[in-house]
């Protein structure tokens, strides 16, 4: 690493700074963690109160305060204790797209001490299912699409916004959520830091997500690595980092609050900063530059496809976005031509390119201002309380600029996989977390993601796992052996291919199989291109099909 960065996190890290570090043991590993950050969520929920008046929640029409915030959830917490007997541990779900009962219902149940499960939104009936069964939930809070889509279930349910008539048995959420009075507290219930806090789920290699168990001391070094990351970058730029302490962040949030990114790099430190956060009903470029000139917001966060459809939006110059400070995406390749392409379109904007994943409670590694101009093409350096190291395929390290796995340790690396001890042990060895990312870095520090070593395609922010779409294509009839690959896409990073042998004898249409996979697979997931042979699939001695083989046959590269 260069001196000037040894010397701004030896400044930012000092005693008595806010980013101060210690050192603690936790599940037999030593590790650094923020000393000043909140060890609970509910006590960054206590602390979020103070900010009072302040607009916490921006949606459409609706306006939310941190108090008016604060009551609500702690209502509804209290509500969850009484009426539905949520208890310490307990799983309740969460199956909504970003309304404020989202973050309202998030924040109730953990302040209840119960286990938040957020669902992907964009599951189907089948997929919200397993979600429900796999984490044994007691509890579904959902909006009227998902409570249509979970008629049938028998896990009680909470609907907001109802499409119809509610399914049998479930209460509205003005029932469920009564009187909210101004003098409500908390439900009284003893939470730890390692207690367990969230379950998100992420594409399993099987086929099966798997839920990510991350535990309220994750949720609460998060805000601090994101403050963190900020102030480095401000500093880095020769800029004072007080005068950006001091300025209310207003962040457009592009994507789901039920992913990482959403939930642990925007919501949380939205929360833990008395910031403002603004919702959409649906990523739309168009209405996104409508928000920023009506709400004066300063940052936009996403995946990459949100800037580059913003960059390319035909009505960028008709709007004043002159409070947007700055774009910061991650969750998904970012080609260094996006860089370019921001500097062209929105100059003296400052771009950040954060990696992170579900198991690292989101942000791990950033890579902003003008430490990201110089190197377009990596992902950064590790936060102060992330230890990186790259190794072999035996886990030891290897040299300098030579491609290995990353690894990562820290407070942030989540506790495990709910009910995979299995897949716990795999990825979690001696508290280092292995990624499945390749990656190199160089004599600085600086991270650079080479290729990805899981069998996944990203899109559009989207973890897109093959196995799963290959399964699920095995349950045709016609279908005799198929391989699931990236097709590179210029807005979203990459769509979703398949490459199909079919049964001698069997006929069927790349339109057959897409219906097919229609009530089986969320749309993301379901393959934009077909690519049909009569030849077998190339496979190694082991059996695995040569995926880089049929991209080169197929895409020609």
């Amino acid at each position: 690493m260069s001196a000037s960065h040894d010397q701004i996190r030896a400044a930012l890290t000092a005693p008595g700074q806010l980013f101060e570090m210690e050192e603690i043991e936790v599940g037999g590993t030593r590790i650094r963690t923020w000393k000043h950050a909140p060890t609970t969520f509910r006590s960054l929920l206590e602390n979020s109160r103070f900010q009072g008046e302040a607009v916490f929640v921006a949606y459409e029409d609706e306006r939310i305060t941190y108090e008016e915030h604060f009551c609500r959830a702690a209502t509804l917490a209290g509500r969850l204790v009484t009426e539905f007997g949520v208890r310490k541990g307990d799983r309740v779900a969460i199956a909504m797209r970003n309304y404020p009962e989202w973050i309202v219902s998030f924040s109730a149940v953990l302040a209840a001490g119960a286990v938040a499960v957020p669902l992907n939104a964009w599951w189907t009936t089948p997929e919200l299912e397993y979600g429900l069964s796999d984490s044994g939930a007691c509890l579904v809070i959902a909006d009227g699409e998902r409570a249509e889509r979970l008629r049938g279930t028998a896990v009680p349910m909470i609907v907001t916004r109802p499409a119809g008539e509610l399914p049998p048995g479930a209460r509205s959420w003005a029932e469920a959520l009564g009187e909210v009075r101004a003098e409500v507290a908390l439900p009284a219930v003893e939470i730890g830091p390692e207690d367990p806090a969230t379950i998100f789920y992420t594409s399993g290699t099987t086929g099966h997500p798997k839920g990510a168990l991350g535990s309220h001391r994750n949720l609460g070094q998060a805000p601090m690595s994101v403050a963190y990351a900020l102030m480095r970058s401000v500093a880095m730029a020769g800029k004072d980092p007080a005068e950006a302490a001091g300025a209310r962040r207003v962040t457009l949030l592009t994507v789901p609050l039920f992913h990482a990114t959403g939930c642990f790099a925007v919501l949380v430190p939205t929360l833990f900063t008395g910031g403002g956060i603004v919702l959409m009903y649906r990523w739309d470029a168009g209405q996104a530059l409508s928000l920023v000139e009506r709400e004066k917001v300063t940052l936009i966060t996403g995946v990459p496809t949100n800037a580059w459809q913003l960059l390319s939006h035909p009505d960028l110059d008709k709007y004043d976005i002159s409070s947007l400070g700055g774009i910061s995406y991650g969750g998904a390749p970012a080609p260094p031509k996006l860089l370019e392409r921001i500097g062209d379109r929105l100059p003296r904007r400052q771009a950040s390119n954060g990696y992170g994943m579900t198991e690292t409670t989101a942000l791990a590694i950033i890579n902003s201002g003008p430490a990201y101009e110089a190197r377009p093409d990596s992902i950064g350096l590790p936060v102060a309380v992330c230890d990186v190291r790259v190794t072999d395929p035996l886990g030891q390290e290897v040299p300098v600029g030579e491609v290995g796995e990353l690894c990562m340790r820290g407070p942030n690396v989540i506790q495990g996989y709910w009910e995979r001890p299995q897949a716990t042990a795999e990825t979690f060895v001696d508290g280092w977390l292995h990624t499945g990312d390749l990656v190199k870095v160089d004599q600085e520090g600086y991270v650079y993601v080479v290729d990805r070593a899981k069998d996944m395609v990203i899109r559009g922010g989207e973890n897109v796992y093959c196995a799963e779409v290959e399964a699920a294509l095995f349950e045709h009839p016609a279908v005799d052996d198929v391989a699931v690959i990236g097709i590179p896409d210029e807005e979203l990073g990459e769509q979703v291919g398949a490459v199909v042998r079919l049964r001698p004898g069997a006929a069927a249409t790349a339109e057959e199989l897409r219906g097919f996979l229609a009530g089986t697979l969320a749309p993301f997931k379901i393959p934009v291109r077909f690519w049909f042979r009569e030849a077998e699939l190339p496979r190694n001695p082991g059996g695995k099909v040569l995926k880089t083989h049929l991209r080169r046959e197929t895409l020609g590269g």
